[in-house]
């Protein structure tokens, strides 16, 4: 019974640690967005009001 004790001892208390360690480099998270449509439609609406309204010039 002590030889049984002295082997599974070790084992349960090995088998229960568990290491976390932070990563060496910062997680970097990439957001690729896409606001070129918005800014162009937006460009483009004043355009059209702008030639509304100096329609002589055009």
């Amino acid at each position: 019974m002590r030889g049984l004790c002295a082997v599974l001892l070790p084992a349960i208390m090995l088998g229960g640690c568990i290491n976390v360690n932070a990563p060496d480099k910062p997680i970097v998270i990439e957001l690729n967005i896409n606001i070129r449509q918005e800014v162009i439609y937006r460009l483009a609406e004043d355009a059209a009001d702008t030639i509304e309204e100096n329609a002589d010039i055009f």
